[in-house]
């Protein structure tokens, strides 16, 4: 589907202002504090637990914040600037901005439709979007509201290959064009805002849609369960036991008064739990998953430029600058800190995408200044999705993409192929 985004800030803006001649608002707010604060306070408090926190004291986010603000936009004046392009191309493919949809775990905390409102705002805004393994709904049915749109798959590495490899069979078979391995989240970091609310979504059947329709994950939670492999909980039922065992029930396929009671439920989380993340995975493994598949391969979570050197030297297509939002390691590098260094270790020799911190366009210009081929949203699209759904998503990525068009235009910028670090500045201290 061909989008065009022609003048889209203007545009925007024009709806938006006239809108309020009538008394109306904008259902989301455009502000980016806003948009956090209220997109946060529209959560319930497990969900806005599972989205705010950070690793340990919180210090990664801050510093990915901090990173932004290293940084000042030159703009330059008296350039023709009345047509301007804001498209990239990926893989052989054009679109028609430079973001794409981070992939997000757990939707359905945030919104019922969860992913599917997602693809579809994506769909409209024209913006690709990265499945995550921990979707609320099947890829299957992710895909089919995404129709002929664009979509990439997440591919957290199980511990068991044969599962690992059914994930890759079934994003291609959704159609997905290239699959993205998640590096730094073999196994949960620690999340404190979660921890001192004892919550996990995962623990309770949430954000494991993909685990529990995969055929071969059936079969392994079978055996486990017939094969005594499934320990039994020897404790009081509590109120809260009896709610969370409910909300797995519902999770689950299958008929909800059938799963309550029936093992397999249950003995889904518990084998989820056991087969998440592979602590031995290595660089050789690659291998194994350039084998399986001819679609481009990203891997995700990029900091150190050596990093990115082992990247290429194992045949991958494409690296993803990211500290995922600061919730892995606490005192971590911020991601935009990061950024420079890996660009200039990979050279152009495949794309470059970023994540972590972006909350505006303007940080979206930094991030491609300093050598980012695209930028993937995450927060602030979930807010959006928090506080209207679909439209809020799509809202979301319609500010993004018209504050970029008008931030070019000021900028003195007409196409992305313009941007580089003789527009930046360091802050002054």
């Amino acid at each position: 589907m061909s989008i065009s985004l022609r003048d889209i800030g203007r545009h925007v803006q024009s709806q938006i202002y006239q809108a309020g001649v009538f008394g109306t608002t904008p259902g989301v707010p455009v502000s980016p504090d806003r948009l956090e604060h209220e997109g946060l306070r529209a959560m319930s408090g497990d969900a806005r637990s599972y989205v705010e926190t950070g690793a340990g004291t919180g210090r990664t986010i801050v510093n990915n914040r901090n990173a932004f603000a290293h940084w000042q936009l030159v703009p330059r004046v008296l350039r023709d600037v009345s047509e301007r392009d804001q498209s990239i191309e990926l893989f052989g493919r054009r679109h028609p901005s430079p973001f794409l949809t981070a992939p997000v775990g757990v939707l359905e905390m945030c919104h019922p439709d969860a992913d599917l409102a997602v693809a579809r705002a994506a769909k409209a805004s024209g913006v690709p979007m990265i499945i995550s393994s921990q979707a609320s709904y099947p890829m299957e049915a992710i895909a089919d509201e995404l129709g002929d749109h664009e979509r990439w798959f997440q591919l957290y590495w199980s511990a068991d290959d044969d599962l690992a490899r059914s994930f890759v069979r079934r994003a291609e078979a959704i159609g997905a064009s290239a699959i993205v391995v998640t590096l730094d989240t073999m196994l949960l970091g620690w999340r404190t805002l979660d921890l001192d609310r004892a919550y996990s979504p995962f623990a309770r059947a949430r954000g494991i849609a993909n685990y529990t329709s995969d055929p071969v994950f059936q079969d392994i939670t079978r055996k486990r369960l017939q094969d005594g492999q499934i320990p039994s909980v020897d404790r009081r039922p509590t109120p809260s036991a009896v709610r969370a065992l409910g909300t797995i029930a519902r999770a689950h396929p299958g008929d909800f008064r059938a799963n309550l009671r029936s093992k397999l439920p249950m003995a889904s989380v518990r084998t989820f739990q056991e087969l998440f993340g592979r602590l031995s995975l290595n660089w050789e493994e690659l291998a194994w998953l350039r084998d399986l598949t001819d679609l481009p391969i990203l891997v995700k979570g990029i900091q150190s430029p050596q990093d990115a050197e082992l990247a290429l030297k194992y045949g991958v297509d494409g690296v993803i600058v990211s500290n995922h939002g600061g919730r892995q390691l606490d005192g971590a590098i911020g991601s935009l800190d990061a950024l420079p260094a890996v660009a200039e270790r990979v050279g152009g020799r495949v794309p470059v995408l970023f994540d972590s911190g972006i909350r505006c366009a303007a940080d979206a210009f930094k991030a491609l200044a300093l050598g980012a081929t695209a930028v993937c949203i995450a927060r602030p699209y979930i807010y959006g999705l928090a506080l209207a759904g679909e439209d809020g998503v799509r809202e979301v990525l319609r500010n993004f993409q018209a504050e970029f068009d008008l931030s070019m235009a000021v900028a003195g910028l007409t196409s992305t192929d313009q941007f580089s670090p003789d527009i930046l500045v360091p802050a002054a201290h």
